[in-house]
């Protein structure tokens, strides 16, 4: 943002502190504790650390907002206040402790179960996506836009696939196979969180997927809005708190997209 908000300064400061905990534990990523939450499902010490910092920080600057955090769960805010912190500490685990250079963390606000801002910071290519409603987006200190792209055939679409203990197969197969037929391709980066950034900046033109938690999507959900985008259900309902399943696109793309999806059917 030209001039960041309180508010923003609160959220991009405290992603900042975490992820200096981040960087260096990816530079010694095989020297970290890892333990499994389900099937292929894992979380590290470097997750752990960096939630840590992020509670600390947010609760210092704002003592009486809630919490939802991907490792911790929920902790309610003080008596009269109606906000909360949703705050992935590492978007895309399963890249960070391979080695691959593309994760991040996430910080939403919800105020009365509305998603009101959003930061999105990839600590390696230091990228900071940021929106406040009724503001704007913003990637560091430049205004980004969706992509105005409003042709199928030359659209590139984000994607999250199931995978061991996760997900319908069969389901996300037809999807792909349907959206492979209409566009000009699919990418599967891995990290929720910044597949919805990438949308907001127009470096795709849409996303969608299945079987989100919160956390993975509430600071994208704002960006992506505010960037002039849609995001609703995958078959076009509007999101009202959380849902699982999300698709969000420029405005010109949304609607061929839910009907391509919403025409899918798996075996």
């Amino acid at each position: 943002m030209a001039k960041r908000s309180a508010l923003i300064t609160v959220m991009a400061r405290a992603a900042d502190k975490a992820a200096r905990r981040l960087r260096r534990d990816f530079g010694e990523v095989e020297n970290l504790q890892v333990s499994k939450k389900g099937p292929a499902d894992f979380v590290s010490t470097a997750d752990l650390r960096a939630e840590k910092i992020l509670r600390e920080e947010l609760s210092r600057a704002r003592p009486d907002y809630g919490f939802l955090m991907e490792e911790s769960g929920a902790t309610a805010a003080s008596d009269g206040c109606e906000r909360r912190w949703i705050v992935d500490p590492l978007d895309g685990t399963s890249n960070f402790l391979h080695g691959l250079p593309h994760f991040c963390i996430s910080i939403g606000l919800e105020d009365k179960g509305e998603l009101v801002a959003g930061v999105i910071y990839d600590p390696l290519r230091d990228e900071t996506f940021a929106a406040e409603k009724g503001i704007g987006a913003y990637l560091n200190d430049r205004r980004i836009r969706v992509s105005s792209r409003g042709r199928l055939n030359e659209a590139l679409i984000g994607t999250g696939t199931p995978f061991k203990g996760h997900g319908d197969a069969a389901t996300f197969l037809a999807e792909a196979n349907a959206i492979m037929g209409a566009t000009a391709g699919i990418r599967r980066w891995g990290a929720a969180a910044l597949d919805l950034a990438y949308v907001a900046a127009g470096r795709l033109d849409g996303y969608w997927e299945r079987d989100l938690s919160p956390w993975d999507t509430a600071a994208g959900i704002v960006i992506v809005r505010e960037a002039g985008g849609f995001v609703t259900q995958i078959d076009g309902r509007q999101i009202r708190g959380h849902s699982p399943d999300i698709l969000a696109a420029n405005g010109a793309l949304h609607e061929d997209l839910v009907r391509l999806l919403r025409n899918t059917k798996g075996p």
